[in-house]
């Protein structure tokens, strides 16, 4: 008995047919698969790679600005001790000027003092005669 050619066939057309459906669609399917694959690879590496550097970035920002605010600070308080030891020297010069503005106030009254205390004087013996003279009537010597 011969055997039944039509399984032959199925078997050459399912052969072919695998050989045809490799070339045709799974090859290309798998290139495009890996390249996809590749293509994702790359881009999380170029997106771990950007991270990266946005992270230094941020730490040379903030590194920076923590230098210029330093910088700030260093500047403001030594603003603050010039503006504080000009304030002390013009509270010295004042307080110097004050003092002798006081001083020559001072002198002032006391020779306006003394000067009166002579003229009372003299007006005194002057007014003491007078009185004498009125009541006595006459001269005092």
């Amino acid at each position: 008995m011969l055997p039944d050619l039509s399984v032959i066939w199925v078997i050459f057309f399912v052969l072919l047919l695998t050989v045809v459906l490799e070339r045709l669609l799974f090859k290309p399917l798998l290139r495009v698969m890996e390249e996809r694959q590749r293509a994702i690879r790359s881009a999380r590496e170029l997106a771990e790679r950007s991270a990266n550097e946005a992270r230094n970035a941020a730490a040379e920002f903030d590194r920076k600005t923590a230098e210029a605010r330093a910088e700030l600070y260093r500047q403001m308080d030594e603003m603050r001790r010039t503006a504080l030891d000009e304030r002390s020297a013009i509270m010295a010069r004042t307080r110097t000027e004050a003092e002798a503005e006081i001083a020559a106030a001072s002198a002032k009254l006391q020779a306006e003092a003394e000067a009166a205390r002579r003229r009372l004087s003299a007006e005194a013996d002057t007014l003491g005669a007078a009185v004498a003279e009125r009541i006595l009537g006459r001269r005092a010597s």
